[in-house]
């Protein structure tokens, strides 16, 4: 995993697997949130899956998917959502963490 921090509440990472949940919550991180749709790509693993494997941990996790067609108005205010309602600090997934930085980004704009 290559995880870059954003600020103290939210970090970034590509696309992870259900062996790196334990690693992320020795980390510190306290939820995630999936910004990667199911079945964007062959091989890799399903939002139930790594939310099966995060819940047994005690993570908290939400899947707001950002598809091809970029960041939308429902995905920026479904962050902001989390955002208020997840414990952090947070780490955002997708593939590469481009989407989960967008996203993020975009929700800060709300925020305020």
């Amino acid at each position: 995993m290559d995880i870059r921090p954003i600020n103290d509440e939210y970090s970034v990472t590509g696309q992870i697997t259900t062996g790196d949940i334990d690693e992320i919550k020795a980390m510190g991180f306290k939820s995630i949130v999936c910004h990667r749709p199911d079945d964007e790509e062959a091989g890799q693993p399903h939002y139930a899956e790594i939310a099966a494997r995060a819940g047994e941990l005690g993570l908290e996790i939400r899947h707001i998917p950002v598809g091809r067609m970029g960041v939308d108005a429902e995905g920026v205010n479904s962050m902001v959502d989390a955002l208020d309602e997840l414990p952090r600090p947070m780490l955002g997934f997708c593939r590469s963490g481009a989407r989960s930085t967008a996203i993020y980004e975009k929700s800060q704009h709300i925020r305020g």
